[in-house]
């Protein structure tokens, strides 16, 4: 996928119904885990010598669950998912993504393994204003060297019902349209791990309702891990299981 900075009115009509919660029992079905968090703490400097945002946090989420992370603001959730994504690194601790601790890569094969792992999903859209829709959502496979990358980014484009704004640019999107072509991006490598970050932060209700219902279609019908954070307690509880941080530490 391609690299990000740091964690630092939809037509749309969804499938599934309103408020059904994503079927967790694939999760328990697999017996896998996807996710094994061990110790891991993030410590920043600061006026008085050391902030710590995480105290030790040990957690597993199993392959196909979907997880919601809640919290107040600044309880450290957000950076809870920039380090399972690898974006920043801990103080101390291990990630363990699919097998592999992230955190024994250098940042080049942390960058190698969020391309073929792992999608995204930001408040901010995080799309590139110098491409199109078209090109935003081939980025990905372009990045992987998969030889039908366009077709596949019309054919996603088109799931999420946005085929006829293919070569439009970002600013010429609503804010709807624009996190759905994030979703269609986030999704069209078929990733095994999905992690959103309050991927309706930035929406009207409406459109955020059509966002969220989307994004967990996508996730049943890929039997992707989600993990997202949330401050919205209707979309935590359509997830299989809720986590909640205070003052960086699981509740």
């Amino acid at each position: 996928m391609p690299e990000f900075p740091k964690a630092t009115s939809t037509n749309f009509i969804p499938h599934a119904a309103s408020g059904q919660r994503p079927a967790a029992s694939t999760a328990n079905q697999s017996g896998q885990q996807a996710i094994e968090v061990v110790g891991l703490a993030k410590r920043v400097p600061d006026a008085d010598g050391e902030l710590t945002i995480l105290h030790q946090l040990d957690f597993t989420v199993q392959t196909a669950e979907t997880l919601a992370i809640v919290g107040a603001s600044g309880s450290g959730k957000s950076t809870l998912l920039g380090l399972l994504a690898g974006l920043d690194t801990p103080s101390a601790g291990k990630v363990i993504l699919d097998g592999t601790d992230i955190f024994a890569l250098d940042e080049d094969g942390r960058a190698g393994f969020r391309k073929e792992k792992l999608g995204f999903v930001f408040q901010s859209f995080q799309l590139l204003a110098h491409l199109t829709a078209l090109e935003n959502v081939m980025l990905p496979l372009e990045l992987r060297g998969d030889p039908d990358a366009k077709e596949k980014a019309q054919a996603m484009l088109g799931r999420v019902n946005l085929g006829s704004r293919l070569k439009h640019y970002p600013k010429y999107l609503s804010g709807g349209e624009q996190q759905r072509v994030a979703l269609a991006r986030a999704f069209v490598t078929e990733p095994p791990l999905l992690f959103a970050d309050e991927p309706t932060g930035s929406l009207d209700a409406a459109t955020g309702e059509a966002v969220i219902q989307l994004m967990f279609e996508l996730n049943r019908e890929r039997g992707s891990t989600l993990v997202l954070v949330t401050h919205d307690t209707s979309i935590a509880a359509r997830c299989g299981r809720t986590i909640t941080i205070a003052a960086g530490r699981l509740v």
